[in-house]
């Protein structure tokens, strides 16, 4: 596959990757990764692993986990020659209690083939990707 250019990049990312997490749609957000991706959560040392595997089952479970889950205020860098794309957000997540979470975080996604071969998270706050 052709490598992207900045358009494909950014809208991978927030359009494939978040506009997918938002609305809770598993498979089209697991199509995003390559079948041999990481996730790294660099801020709690934990990384998932394959995504079919560990990164599918950590979607469910964080799709289970909350009411509503929102991610916005986009702040990208973007890198074609080297396949990345740096990612500066504000997130929000709401619980079944009604109680909300909100964090200002940073991804790093590592393309390879078109698809995230690495996606490396750093969270402002408790990590809900386990």
């Amino acid at each position: 596959m052709a490598e992207l250019n900045a358009e494909q990049l950014l809208a991978a990312v927030t359009e494939g990757y978040f506009g997918n997490v938002d609305l809770k749609r598993l498979e089209p957000a697991l199509d995003c990764f390559a079948t041999d991706a990481t996730l790294t959560i660099q801020t709690d040392q934990l990384t998932h692993k394959g995504r079919d595997q560990d990164i599918k089952r950590m979607f469910t479970d964080f799709f289970n986990g909350f009411k509503t889950i929102w991610h916005g205020d986009f702040n990208p860098v973007v890198d074609v020659a080297n396949q990345a794309v740096a990612l500066q957000f504000n997130a929000l997540r709401v619980r079944h209690d009604d109680g909300a979470e909100r964090a200002a975080n940073c991804n790093v996604f590592r393309f390879k083939n078109g698809k995230f071969q690495a996606v490396t998270i750093y969270m402002s706050d408790e990590n809900p990707l386990r």
